[in-house]
């Protein structure tokens, strides 16, 4: 059974609490095969709405119709009551509770898609995503992930987290490039989610930026848990779990700086959420501002040149460049590295000679 406090829509007057997950490489919780259950409360100050239209609204791909059709078959239910009726008002305070049967994700199926392959031996591979590769199968993305390629590429994959998952010790968002760590036996994902449990896997991730830090290192520690009114971003709030990002300026060019970030915690969106924070927002990040400009000249030739290096980076400039970790069989330390990548060195190449010539 899987339990979930689910944020209302954006607009709806209606809050509970919830926060990321312990281990916030998703942003939801593991799933189950049997049922989920959405618990849902109206706030104090919330207008009295149709039950109907306060589920649909305040969870995420729900339509009216299933809705109503959950509703009807007792799958509802207010302040500890059965509720069938979809009319049924829903009153500032009142406790909903959804308990929705699960279908079954479809067959996770090979696909002959290209992997660079770091490195591998019988227990672990190192597996250089591209920017652009959901790292599992999920709603909408069933197809075209870096598991539909590993499971192509061989047979060998630990099922520690269900077979739609084969393999997954961590991810990395789409649109992040950088190293992961796929286990190939059981003894290998587990010796490795522990490490990931303790904090003691080495990760350091290199970003382009918006804007010139006062320091040149320095430690962000800011709690993060679920935006309050976007359930699919992550946000700083108080009382949310602790998150610490080091960071370290490479490179300065005043409108735009290249960092090493390094995470002491591992939460989903962390490098994004905390740099848009300290007001450092990854440069090309849709979700957090970094396509906005934030710095600079406000002259035509600066917003061109901004311009054409959103088009070279549709995404957060973004890099998961190291990753370390106690091997499960040799008990040896292992590290691996990856270069920048191609759309990263060319916008580096374009910022430091527009900053050479002004």
């Amino acid at each position: 059974m899987s339990r979930r406090a689910i944020l209302p829509a954006k607009g709806m007057p209606d809050s509970i609490n919830t926060d990321a997950p312990e281990n916030a490489d998703e942003l939801q919780g593991d799933d189950s095969p049997e049922v989920t259950i959405y618990e849902l409360r109206s706030a104090p100050n919330a207008r009295r709405v149709r039950l109907d239209q306060f589920i649909t609204r305040s969870v995420e791909n729900a339509s009216r119709s299933k809705v109503k059709l959950l509703i009807e078959a007792g799958g509802v239910v207010v302040n500890g009551a059965v509720i069938t009726k979809a009319g049924r008002l829903v009153c500032p305070g009142d406790m909903v509770v959804c308990t929705v049967p699960k279908p079954p994700p479809p067959d996770v199926l090979p696909e002959n898609i290209p992997l660079e392959i770091v490195f591998e031996d019988d227990e672990v591979i190192i597996v250089n995503k591209p920017a652009g590769m959901v790292t599992h199968p999920a709603f909408g993305n069933y197809s075209g992930t870096l598991v539909n390629a590993l499971l192509f590429y061989t047979d060998s994959l630990s099922h520690e987290r269900g077979d739609d998952r084969p393999g997954i010790l961590h991810r990395l968002d789409k649109d992040t490039s950088g190293l992961l760590a796929i286990a190939k036996t059981a003894r290998a994902h587990q010796v490795i989610a522990k490490q990931f449990a303790d904090h003691s896997i080495d990760r350091e991730y290199q970003a382009i930026v918006w804007g010139s830090f006062k320091n040149s290192t320095g430690l962000i520690e800011a709690p993060l848990a679920r935006h309050p009114s976007d359930r699919k971003k992550v946000a700083v709030v108080e009382g949310g779990k602790y998150a610490a990002t080091e960071y370290t300026v490479l490179e300065d060019y005043g409108f735009i700086s290249l960092v090493r970030l390094k995470l002491r915690t591992g939460r989903t969106h962390q490098i994004r959420v905390h740099m848009a924070h300290v007001h450092h927002p990854v440069f090309g990040d849709p979700t957090y501002g970094g396509r906005r400009i934030h710095y600079g000249s406000v002259t035509g030739r600066f917003k061109s040149f901004i311009h054409e290096l959103l088009i070279l980076l549709p995404r957060q400039a973004l890099h998961a460049r190291t990753l370390g970790f106690v091997h499960p069989v040799t008990e040896e330390r292992a590290a691996f590295e990856s270069p920048l990548p191609a759309d990263m060195r060319e916008a580096l190449d374009r910022i430091r000679a527009y900053a050479a010539a002004e």
